[in-house]
């Protein structure tokens, strides 16, 4: 059974930081919060930050669009049109690797969304919780090593199989 000991300290640590941290700045804390489990749903790894990091951000970026429009837009429903607009491009877009973590788009538009409509706070907290998720995890794999008695951060090489007997 896989260990989650170092991961647990490290979000933990970093959670109570980051908390503290964007009450006293003022700084939007839920949204680092949704960002950062949204690290580990794209993967958790370098790949993961890269996607959840640009997800979202085109996802806020979206969420502006869609707000713009509506506020130019002289008919009904015109808030509804442009995100049935948004919601088919930020799935559209997928098709592009970096862009392909398809939550992290709706995360990074809901965020807006729910933050006012407030662009520059909301893309504050969309990277800060991308880098969190990244911090967690390296911390996290180094808190795991000393835990479980390894000197580095790699694993030993498994041992080989046994080769199979040669057929005719």
């Amino acid at each position: 059974m896989k260990s989650y000991i170092g991961v647990a300290v490290s979000i933990g640590v970093l959670a109570g930081i980051w908390t503290q941290v964007s009450v006293e700045l003022g700084l939007v804390t839920w949204i680092a919060f949704v960002v950062w489990a949204g690290f580990y749903a794209a993967g958790g790894n370098r790949d993961g930050f890269v996607r959840i990091l640009a997800s979202a951000l085109s996802g806020v970026v979206y969420g502006w669009l869609a707000v713009w429009f509506a506020g130019v837009a002289t008919f009904p429903g015109a808030l509804a049109v442009a995100v049935a607009v948004i919601a088919a491009a930020m799935c559209l877009q997928a098709g592009w690797f970096v862009l392909s973590f398809i939550p992290g788009a709706f995360f990074g538009a809901a965020s807006y969304f729910g933050n006012g409509a407030s662009f520059w706070s909301t893309v504050v907290a969309v990277v800060v919780g991308a880098v969190l998720g990244w911090a967690s995890a390296v911390a996290g794999a180094r808190i795991q090593a000393l835990v479980d008695g390894r000197s580095g951060a790699a694993r030993p090489p498994a041992a080989e199989p046994p080769a199979a007997p040669a057929t005719l």
